[in-house]
């Protein structure tokens, strides 16, 4: 059968991925050969390019010339000529869909650079922009981008040393789409893929189209993997209406114990044409074992009934249990290494949609509040209270509770304030020492997109955690949850005076793995002084500012093509509160008591009063 191919190397060994399996429990080690071995009679060894065929604009001299890059021998290296806008391209032979570039540097790296496709080597698309480069191993994926060539060039902006740029390899991973055929086939080969959550960059729809799987079925390479939840699918665009007979889904250990094979003509409105035999379902549920004994499966599937349709997709129903350990069970992601969908008709004309762009335009003001009124205007504000409308989370030590002693206008601004009483908070989750204020627009104005800001003076202390930032809308949904929905912190700071942070959490980059950068105020700013801290969200990124000064900037292409699923191109709400403790302050104060993240000295000033998080103005502009 066809394989997946890396296009620019001559390394036998097809790309291995150090991506976690669907499942957090260890599993058992398996020498190097095998993890990294292949099926040969599924996916031949790797095609080797011609070095060539591989140039670039210079070379440091003879020995590091761009064949070097390309050769498998990973002591080897291309070297350029000592200018930022040095370049170095492969011509793959033939237009291919490409999944990934792999970048191996040597210490001589990229600063700033961009990878880029071109059909006929003169007119390029970018598909992955570097702004802020560290050098070592660099992996770009490019799902969910239409990335389509016969040419794959690095071309360079900023040299981080005064060096030329300097790679040891440069590998371009993909495959040719399966042609319209009248004959059966795999329609699916290389062909667009598609989903819902998934876990992380390296396990996205793409992988099951691209060919390989492992004759174990049980190693760590090429597949999706779905986020923790029941109702994922995954599917594959054929291109053209076609008339379907089999589907094959090779499965990694986690696979459905129940499904559903579905069709499509728009990838919108689906008809069922399989699903597993009840006595078929009882059987994989039943077959529970620890992760490290686990293995996949292979599950051929002939339809009753010849279907048709565009769009092919596995519907997940249930999710397979391990014992984790024995006699306790848990569930995780589906794991899926190829999708195979065979039959006649199809096109190699099927592409990934292109991705969205900002539209331009004017912002205009579309919420505001100075705080100037006597009380909280609650048309705009919801109050959030512990035990109603949510419940602790973080490890913090504070109930939220609606009470003018923790949310207040004064003097035109809105006050978060923190109160003390020994176990004088009752709450349906518990009894509390702590009492703040947390307030958000959810209900009252959700949107997508804008320019976001808030003037804020902040709390300076051990363990006070004070936040200006957005939640998905569709958090409260348990098909999609946290960090499905999408989080963006604007500002966190956690009682240190001199600097704040901002982070992107999502399916892949959520917690400690969480996209975000820290800033320092200039000139001995302080957090306990009036700032602006703002966000401007785009269909393409995020850019966080403080002061008006950038502090952050993430692309939706960066973000998906090394980290995770963008999940930020649907409604979010604004939400201002005042924590005391937990996970992120503990994690730098290293305060265990006399609560998680907060010192006594710091209960002593809450004690005393006046430990307060004050904002003069919230702002959102949109275009229109």
């Amino acid at each position: 059968m066809p394989s997946r191919t890396t296009l620019a190397a001559t390394t036998a060994a097809l790309i291995a991925l150090a991506a976690p399996m669907a499942f957090a429990a260890p599993a058992a080690p398996r020498p190097a050969a095998e993890a990294a071995a292949w099926d040969t009679d599924r996916a031949a060894a790797a095609h080797a390019a011609d070095p060539g065929s591989v140039t670039a604009s210079g070379s440091e001299n003879d020995a590091t010339g761009p064949g070097a890059a390309a050769d498998g021998d990973g002591a080897t290296r291309w070297s350029s000529n000592a200018a930022d806008d040095a370049w170095i391209r492969v011509d793959l032979g033939s237009v291919i869909r490409i999944s990934q570039v792999t970048l191996d540097w040597e210490a001589a790296y990229g600063k700033k650079y961009v990878l880029e496709v071109s059909r006929n080597g003169t007119d390029w698309t970018t598909f992955y922009t570097e702004d802020d480069g560290t050098g070592g191993s660099v992996t770009a994926h490019t799902y969910p981008q239409e990335v389509t060539g016969r040419y794959v060039r690095m071309r360079g902006i900023q040299r981080a040393t005064a060096w030329g740029y300097s790679l040891y390899s440069f590998k371009v991973y993909g495959g040719e789409q399966a042609p319209a055929s009248t004959t059966r086939s795999n329609l699916a080969l290389n062909h667009p893929a598609y989903g819902n959550l998934y876990q992380h960059a390296g396990n996205s729809p793409a992988f099951v189209t691209d060919g390989g799987w492992p004759a174990d079925l049980k190693a760590d390479q090429s597949r999706w993997s779905s986020d923790w939840n029941a109702d994922r699918w995954v599917g594959v665009d054929l291109g053209a209406t076609s008339t379907i007979d089999t589907v094959d889904l090779y499965w990694e250990a986690a696979y459905a114990v129940d499904y559903r094979i579905q069709v499509s003509d728009d990838n919108r409105t689906w008809r069922t044409v399989y699903q597993p035999s009840a006595a078929d379902v009882a059987a994989r549920r039943a077959d529970v074992k620890a992760p490290a004994d686990a293995a996949g499966r292979h599950d051929t599937v002939t339809l009753p009934t010849p279907a048709t349709g565009r769009y092919v997709r596995m519907l997940g129903v249930e999710r397979r249990s391990f014992y984790n350990p024995a006699p306790s069970t848990a569930q995780f992601g589906y794991s899926l290494y190829e999708l195979q969908v065979w039959g006649t008709g199809g096109s190699a004309a099927a592409a990934y949609p292109a991705l969205p762009k900002d539209p331009g335009g004017a912002y205009s003001t579309t919420f505001f509040d100075d705080f100037t009124g006597s009380v909280l205007d609650r048309s705009k504000w919801r109050v959030v209270r512990t035990g109603t409308e949510m419940g602790p989370v973080n490890g913090e030590s504070q109930a939220y509770v609606d009470s003018t002693d923790n949310i207040r206008t004064e003097n035109g601004a809105l006050v978060l304030e923190s109160k003390y009483c020994k176990a004088c908070t009752p709450t349906p989750n518990g009894t509390f020492d702590f009492t703040s204020g947390r307030v958000d627009t959810n209900t009252k104005f959700d949107f997508t997109y804008g320019k976001v800001s808030a003037r804020m003076k902040l709390p300076v202390g051990d363990g006070f955690w004070p936040a200006f930032w957005m939640l998905g809308s569709n958090v409260d949904d348990p098909s999609v949850s946290w960090p499905g929905s999408g989080e963006t912190d604007i500002m966190e700071n956690i009682g240190y005076g001199d600097w704040t942070s901002s982070a992107l959490h999502g399916p892949g980059y959520s917690a400690d793995g969480n996209i975000g950068k820290q800033q320092t105020y200039p000139n001995g700013g302080r957090a306990d002084a009036w700032h602006t801290y703002g966000v401007e969200w785009t269909p393409e990124g995020m850019t966080f500012t403080v002061d008006d000064r950038v502090v952050q900037t993430t692309s939706r292409q960066k973000l998906e093509s090394t980290r995770g699923q963008w999940v930020f191109d649907h409604n979010q709400y604004v939400i201002l509160n005042l924590a005391l403790g937990g996970a992120y302050p503990a994690g730098w104060n290293k305060v265990t008591t006399p609560y998680w993240g907060l010192p006594q000295s710091s209960v002593d000033r809450v004690a005393q009063g006046g430990i307060k998080a004050e904002i003069d103005w919230v702002r959102v502009e949109q275009k229109k």
